[in-house]
């Protein structure tokens, strides 16, 4: 079995953004919240500041999909290329 490249280069952008958006969202609520985690993004993402206002929230987000599809993409495209081809198509 194949994986579909854009698929999951979607998914993966979608979900680690999506994870970034919540917890940095939740972090402008209660500052103390995923503030390890929030940091340890910081030093990837050049211009992200946790906790700084929704404006770093949305540049962390970006950043986050745009690894994400990357990450995503990169995998699948691995996958594929380990992955023998179907033999149940040979006629």
């Amino acid at each position: 079995m194949r994986l579909n490249v854009t698929a999951l280069s979607l998914t993966a952008a979608f979900i680690w953004g999506g994870a970034i958006l919540l917890v940095a969202s939740l972090n402008l609520l209660w500052p103390a919240y995923g503030l390890a985690f929030l940091e340890t993004t910081a030093s990837i993402y050049p211009g992200y500041n946790p906790g700084s206002g929704l404006g770093s929230v949305i540049i962390g987000t970006l950043y986050a999909m745009l690894d994400g599809a990357i990450g995503g993409a990169l995998f699948a495209w691995v996958y594929n290329l380990l992955t023998p081809q179907d033999l149940s198509r040979r006629s």
